[in-house]
């Protein structure tokens, strides 16, 4: 049994689209940076050096909720098995940097900058806004628990972006960028204040402004209604300036549609609602199933091969992401824009580490393999 044929279509012309090598362009992520401490959470431990791993979130959720049952305290065993920079400027910098761009990267890595950040890239440009928060990343085979100190990032908004870089010198980095990504709202609720400070004082000064701005919102659980609800307005204003692709987990669309009335039955539905309720260009949502993709006046599907025993899942969503900019940056639009983000990150949760643009490729070209035999409607 094979996979449907709106995405064997939408395979095919990304691979027709999709340029045997790229050409560097520029590209520039903003406001956010954490250091991650990737960790392991321990089910059993035999001696020092054996242990069984927590495979699951519900082994990780029964453990606290049999605690609280019982009254008492949980106590979980875990370990940092390695430090990254992390946060979408983070992510998607080294992600864009493997695959042949020299991005530019603003957000909150250190006075200096970290080792932790510095380290991590050779072709990238760093510009920091202060001190980095801390993350503590648990990972399981069906998903993560992100545990964050990000009050920092609480308290970033316009203004604090431009006393710590002079507007000019924003400006002069981002001019003549193709894509300026933006992340994330979830941990930077004075976002739209940013979106507002763009649009008002940034973009005037713009010479050659990028020609999309891709938000990450991440996962707006953690915000508010009234937070929620007050950035539609300035969001969508950004969007009469520039086009807005909104790219979200299922979820974050789902919090967002809640809030926004955005009501449908099937996820491209709902994606569909929110894009007119948001008032943006485009709206993404991806999931490990599926992708969709939906603007004013067309819809779009793919489904998404699965891994059962995932190298890590943290910032796949990220990953997606950088195959949406790879995407843009080439001119493909609609269901193939989507094969594009879903190899990105397909190959990240595979193997630990972003692509080179030839695995890329290569993934692209195997899309249909990873299905094996499973059904997909």
């Amino acid at each position: 049994m094979g996979i449907d044929t709106e995405t064997r279509n939408y395979i095919d012309a990304c691979r027709q689209a999709l340029p045997p090598s790229l050409a560097e362009q520029k590209v520039a992520f903003g406001f956010d940076g954490v250091v991650d401490r990737i960790r392991t959470a321990v089910a059993t431990r035999f001696d020092p050096d054996d242990y069984e791993r927590m495979d699951t979130l519900e082994e990780f959720g029964t453990r606290i909720v049999d605690a609280a049952s019982l009254d008492t305290s949980c106590s979980i065993e875990w370990f940092c098995e390695r430090k990254r920079a992390g946060g979408h400027t983070a992510h998607l910098g080294r992600a864009m940097e493997r695959l042949g761009h020299r991005p530019t990267i603003i957000g909150t890595y250190g006075e200096p900058p970290r080792e932790t950040f510095t380290r991590e890239y050779e072709q990238t440009k760093l510009i920091s806004l202060g001190s980095a928060p801390i993350t503590d990343a648990v990972e399981f085979n069906d998903g993560k628990v992100l545990l964050s100190d990000t009050r920092r990032l609480a308290k970033l908004d316009w203004e604090h972006i431009c006393s710590a870089v002079e507007l000019n010198s924003l400006a002069a980095s981002i001019d003549r960028t193709e894509l300026l990504g933006l992340g994330y709202w979830a941990t930077i609720p004075k976002m739209p204040s940013i979106w507002e400070g763009l649009r008002r004082d940034l973009w005037p000064r713009l010479r050659d402004p990028p020609n999309r701005i891709l938000v990450d919102p991440a996962d707006v659980r953690r915000l508010s209604s009234e937070t929620l609800i007050r950035g539609v307005e300035p969001l969508s204003a950004l969007d009469d300036v520039v086009p807005v692709t909104v790219s979200a987990n299922r979820a974050e669309a789902l919090r967002l549609a809640n809030e926004l009335d955005a009501d449908g039955d099937a996820l491209v539905d709902v994606a569909a609602a929110l894009q007119d309720r948001l008032g943006v260009s485009e709206i993404i949502v991806h999931t490990v199933s599926e992708s969709v993709l939906a603007t004013a006046d067309d819809r779009h599907r793919v489904a998404v091969p699965r891994v059962s025993e995932p190298e890590i899942t943290t910032s796949a969503g990220d990953h997606f992401n950088a195959g949406l900019a790879i995407a843009e940056l080439a001119d493909i639009d609609g269901g193939a824009r989507l094969v594009a983000g879903s190899a990105v990150a397909g190959w990240f949760v595979r193997n630990g580490h972003p692509p080179t643009y030839d695995e890329f490729l290569g993934f692209v070209d195997r899309y249909e393999e990873l299905f094996g035999w499973s059904t997909l409607s």
